[in-house]
C-alpha cells in the first residue's frame, strides 16, 4: 500500500475544500448539487475522466444530505 504523503494531502485538499465539503446546509447542498451538474456536463459517462471518481464523490455527499435533511425523495423511491 502506498504511504500517504500529508505534506501534499494538506497541498492538494487546501486547493479544492471549498468546491468539496459535506454539506450541513440547503445552501451548501445547492453548491454541491450545481458542482455536480457541471461535472456531470464536463465528465458525461467517461468513467476513465480524471474528475469521474470526484463526480462518485459529489454525488454520495448529495445522497447522504438528501438522505438525512429531505425524507420525502426516499419515500418517493
Amino acid at each position: 500500500m502506498q504511504s500517504l504523503n500529508l505534506d501534499r494531502t494538506i497541498t492538494a485538499w487546501t486547493s479544492i475544500a471549498e468546491m468539496v465539503f459535506v454539506p450541513h446546509t440547503e445552501q451548501e447542498y445547492d453548491r454541491l448539487v450545481e458542482l455536480l451538474d457541471s461535472l456531470i456536463d464536463r465528465v458525461g459517462e467517461n468513467e476513465s475522466h480524471p474528475l469521474a471518481s470526484m463526480m462518485d464523490v459529489i454525488g454520495v455527499l448529495i445522497e447522504n444530505y438528501e438522505s438525512e435533511h429531505i425524507p420525502e425523495l426516499e419515500e418517493i423511491a
